[in-house]
């Protein structure tokens, strides 16, 4: 998850760089998006690890 949107943002800034700022907007947008569900999957995936060992 956390590697689409790194490239969503790569992709993101080289349409910037371009001149595509439509594409360049989609992209950025997505790819935060994409990071807000990489981080609550992350805390979510934390919290339900602290639970005992199994024996």
């Amino acid at each position: 998850m956390l590697s689409w949107a790194i490239t969503f943002l790569i992709i993101a800034i080289i349409a910037a760089v371009l001149g595509f700022a439509g594409v360049a907007g989609t992209a950025a947008w997505i790819a935060k998006v994409l990071f807000v569900v990489f981080l609550v999957l992350f805390v979510v995936s934390l919290i339900a690890g602290r639970g005992r060992p199994a024996a």
